[in-house]
């Protein structure tokens, strides 16, 4: 019998890169570096190991340490590729799972450092600092449908209930109860919460309270807990903290499973200084710049990426195509873009450098985030990108072929502190202040734009969202339901950090869980029953989603009440099929028998009040159905008579006739 043959191990140079990936990389258009660069498990004629590459050009010598050799310098050395800068070697017995680091000898100054890797998979619980040895192609996925549906699906014309989530200081304890009690009494000491944990409880809550989305913030390796992940060191590791990469897919698989979709906060902006990261790598400001008028940033105390190096731009791109491609995510949050976009963004004259036109653009920062958007969108269809842009930079969600920055959505800064600020004020003052509900309307079209209730209006002293209302116990609670209820209505997609919807009184601070016991209590049970309805009715109200970005879906009946502090508006579908009416009295008085004009005759349902008992609301309801009269009001032919809650929100439905869709 001929003897079996036997399947060759690869020889070691298919490991290398090849001249072509080496300058598309110096170039910054090898989008998947991360397939080349970082250490994998390898198998080189028949010996097991690891093979490493590392991008160090004004290094004189690179080693890897580690486990395996007993963290020994130079006993491993890479070999330098040409004149590339690129390191690369193999190194024999190297286990899944073990950790080490790179040591670097430096071209200048006798430089020599200890060096995380790069584009390391995993790394160990901080405060330890050394990258980790992982196959990320061991799990096994089951989210096929999913993602198939992802792609054939137009995110723009479908609703968005965002979830903004800091993993560990949300816990869901069902039903407050015992569980919650104890996490009172132990002042939040119960076991740390892990991926896994949140696999199986997190969807769950989410489908309960019908959120589309859920938004983690940073879940990248970071090594200060009080930065909240916004300082990273680990650009392709998730922070082992709370589980293994594998434990992180889990917790995206499921949440897929229960049709979730999951966006990640991403920070290409600027980078911690800890010395095992990114910066000085490798005796020179390689990822930063070295004039500090471009490099640091007082605010934050970190470094700005160097936008103007193509490898730079390389190692970003290809951060963020590896959580769409290799951790199935189906969007990502740009944080920062003004820090990029501007180069005197928080500083003072003389501690910026104009650009070569003399102006304070960052011309590199513009190139590369337009580069990003069109390379992501290409290569992954069915994402969204965001960007948490504070400024009047025009086109920032339009296509970069029509001049636009390419976002597919842009958090609306400008609308959240408008009307927080309104909020504030007690209402009898609230009519000197009524433009500052109505200004949004201005622009808000101008750009694809998402509402924000997010973590960063919850901190710092700016006081949790139901301590931001005015009024005694019970108008606090009655101000933050209208105001709820006012958003949801509002053009554009909806985002709320994790506790808003429990009222919760502390302000959001990351070493705590959010405090589930709170739901003991009716008037906190009620405002998350008031987040849940909202939720599950826009989910089957198209008037409140299809058109978000166009004039078309909105329309103003009275913007112009300010002496009794009411808004009212409508909201239209595609086509016109379905018209929802929007009246949000914001005085704490009600009003019977209020007119309202409206453009269509029939019956009118009210859906949703947010005055209603379950909600802690004082019950005055518009039972059933209204008739309209036959009489002129707001312009229109006919209109309808109601009640108005006081502070309160009240949404009317009305099924539209094929002969009346325009």
């Amino acid at each position: 019998m001929p003897s079996k043959k036997t399947k060759k191990s690869p020889s070691k140079y298919s490991y290398y890169l090849t001249e072509q990936e080496k300058k598309l990389f110096a170039h910054g258009k090898f989008d998947y570096s991360y397939k080349k660069f970082g250490a994998r498990a390898a198998s080189i004629d028949g010996e097991a190991g690891a093979f490493f590459t590392v991008w160090a050009p004004n290094a004189n010598r690179v080693s890897v340490i580690g486990e395996f050799n007993e963290w020994v310098q130079g006993k491993h050395s890479l070999e330098l590729q040409g004149n590339s800068g690129i390191w690369q070697g193999f190194v024999a017995g190297v286990k899944q799972g073990q950790l080490y680091k790179y040591y670097i000898e430096s071209k200048y100054n006798e430089y020599c450092v200890e060096k995380a890797d790069p584009y390391a998979f995993a790394a160990e619980v901080r405060p330890r600092t050394a990258s980790r040895l992982w196959d990320i192609n061991a799990y096994q996925w089951q989210d096929t449908r999913w993602l198939v549906k992802r792609t054939a699906t137009e995110a723009y014309e479908k609703p968005m209930n965002i979830y903004e989530l800091h993993l560990s200081s949300w816990r869901h304890f069902p039903h407050g109860g015992a569980a919650a009690q104890e996490y009172l009494r132990n002042d939040g000491a119960l076991p740390p919460v892990t991926y896994r944990d949140l696999g199986q409880s997190l969807p769950l809550y989410l489908n309960e309270m019908g959120f589309t989305h859920v938004e983690l913030m940073p879940v990248m390796e970071y090594p200060c807990d009080s930065s909240w992940g916004y300082q990273l060191t680990g650009y392709y590791a998730p922070t082992s903290r709370y589980g293994t990469p594998d434990d992180f897919k889990y917790l995206i698989d499921q949440l897929h499973q229960h049709g979730i979709g999951v966006i990640l906060d991403v920070v290409p902006a600027h980078f911690a200084i800890d010395g095992h990261g990114l910066v000085y790598f490798d005796g020179t400001h390689l990822y930063e710049h070295a004039d500090w008028r471009q490099g640091y940033q007082p605010d934050w105390g970190t470094y700005l990426f160097n936008f103007s190096r193509a490898e730079v731009r390389n190692f970003l791109i290809s951060h963020m195509l590896f959580w769409l491609d290799v951790y199935h995510i189906d969007g990502l949050r740009i944080d920062a873009v003004a820090a990029m976009l501007y180069l005197n963004y928080s500083r003072r004259e003389g501690e910026w450098i104009p650009n070569i036109n003399g102006g304070n653009e960052n011309i590199e920062a513009v190139a590369f985030i337009k580069q990003l958007n069109e390379t992501l969108y290409r290569e992954v269809p069915g994402i969204v990108m965001f960007a948490e842009e504070s400024t009047a930079w025009p086109l920032v969600s339009r296509p970069t072929d029509k001049g636009g920055l390419g976002f597919g959505m842009k958090w609306n800064m400008g609308w959240m502190h408008d009307v927080l600020a309104y909020m504030h004020e007690d209402p009898y003052f609230r009519h000197h202040h009524h433009n500052q509900l109505t200004f949004g309307m201005l622009y808000a079209f101008n750009e694809n734009f998402v509402l924000p209730f997010s973590h960063d209006e919850v901190v710092h002293g700016k006081g949790s969202m139901i301590r931001k209302m005015p009024g005694h116990f019970w108008e606090r609670f009655a101000n933050l339901r209208a105001l709820l209820g006012f958003m949801y209505s509002y053009p554009g997609k909806k985002l709320l950090f994790n506790g808003i919807e429990l009222a919760d009184w502390d302000e959001w601070w990351f070493k705590r869980t959010i405090n589930w016991g709170l739901l003991e209590y009716p008037l906190h049970q009620g405002m998350q029953s008031w987040v849940k309805d909202l939720n599950h009715f826009l989910l089957t109200h198209p008037a409140l989603y299809e058109v978000d970005f166009e004039q078309a879906g909105f329309e103003w009946i009275d913007c112009k009440n300010a002496p009794q502090n009411i808004l009212s508006f409508l909201r239209f579908s595609k086509h016109h099929k379905e018209c929802l009416l929007c009246v949000c009295n914001f005085s704490p008085l009600p009003y019977e028998n209020f007119k309202i004009g409206v453009p269509y005759q029939g019956q009118w349902q009210e859906c949703l009040n947010s005055d209603r008992a379950c909600y802690g609301g004082s019950d005055r309801l518009n039972n059933g159905t209204i008739s309209t009269i036959a009489e002129w009001e707001h312009h229109r032919p006919f209109h309808i008579e109601i009640t108005v809650p006081p502070l309160g929100c009240v949404l009317l439905a009305r099924k539209l006739e094929n002969e009346e869709i325009k």
